[in-house]
């Protein structure tokens, strides 16, 4: 039961985070970008605090959760989305989703440098080149395309998941003791001042239109897509490990693209299609080793029944 349980809330997950940016480029009609990522992580910040709290953690950093909190807060949180929700204001949800899905390769790559990681195998370093080869296909209009995408906006998504790959691998230097759940809280609450900062630097309008489909868009993101999906993110990483959580991001672009056709006309480019597969398969490539071992033990229970 529990295994059906997983795969519904792996299925919620990639749906909820698809969705959500679509929703950014709606809510983006009454709300500056830069100011709606800092409301919304004011708002989720405050709930998963809350939520660790409920639970017992702890939630008082220490001088070890400091650093961690910081580079999480600033890197992980507030340039990484605000470069998303900005860049995401300019192309489909869809290839803002499928942008996105190259961080656990860039990821990778970064840990090779920075870390004292095994050298990549020449099927890593293919899988690699195949997650870029196949971002870069994404700004390459196809023959039956009508506008391709905007490439100022694939670079932003771009430079969004090159730098929360980076401060990923950055925090994997950290030994910080608060639990996941408290210590995001805290670099939610760290990023959203930091976006607030950015957009009065930005100079964006510190007002927002609560039309209704910018409240639903809105409140879709900071309640479902933020509070809802957060904490099933939570419980997933818990029961399934991050290999097969984070497997989420290659099933969320499918959400985006429904949903932005559904409610936004956004039509499905030919090289969104082509770029998609390419990067899957340089992912698979990349964490073959991961997703095997993942499988295995996924396997060993069942073969004991």
């Amino acid at each position: 039961m529990k295994r059906y349980e997983n795969a519904l809330g792996f299925l919620a997950l990639a749906a909820l985070w698809g969705a959500s940016y679509p929703a950014i480029r709606a809510a983006k009609a009454g709300v500056e970008p830069l100011l709606m990522a800092a409301l919304r992580f004011d708002a989720i910040g405050v709930v998963v605090l809350g939520y660790a709290l409920a639970r017992s953690q702890q939630v008082r950093p220490t001088s070890a959760d400091t650093t961690a909190i910081l580079i999480g807060g600033v890197g992980m949180i507030a340039v990484h989305n605000g470069l998303l929700f900005v860049g995401q204001t300019m192309v489909t949800g869809a290839v803002g989703a499928v942008v996105l899905a190259t961080v656990p390769i860039w990821s990778v790559a970064f840990a090779v440098v920075a870390l004292d990681t095994a050298r990549p195998t020449p099927t890593r370093v293919f899988g690699i080149l195949l997650g870029l080869v196949g971002t870069s296909i994404l700004v390459v209009p196809g023959p039956t395309d009508i506008q391709p995408p905007d490439p100022l906006g694939v670079t932003l998504m771009t430079a969004s998941a090159v730098t929360f790959a980076l401060a990923a691998v950055a925090l994997r230097r950290e030994t910080p003791t608060l639990g996941v759940a408290a210590r995001q809280g805290w670099m939610m609450l760290v990023g959203g001042i930091v976006l607030h900062v950015a957009s009065l630097a930005r100079g964006e309008p510190q007002t927002v239109a609560l039309t209704p489909d910018v409240l639903i868009a809105f409140g879709f993101l900071v309640l479902a897509a933020g509070v809802v999906g957060y904490l099933l993110y939570y419980t997933l990483l818990d029961r399934l490990g991050p290999v097969e959580v984070n497997l989420f991001g290659y099933v969320a672009p499918v959400f985006a693209a429904i949903t932005g056709w559904l409610f936004l006309d956004e039509r499905l480019a030919a090289t969104t299609v082509v770029g998609f597969l390419v990067i899957a398969v340089g992912f698979v490539l990349v964490k073959r080793d991961a997703i095997r071992d993942a499988l295995i033990d996924e396997a060993v229970p069942a073969t004991g029944d």
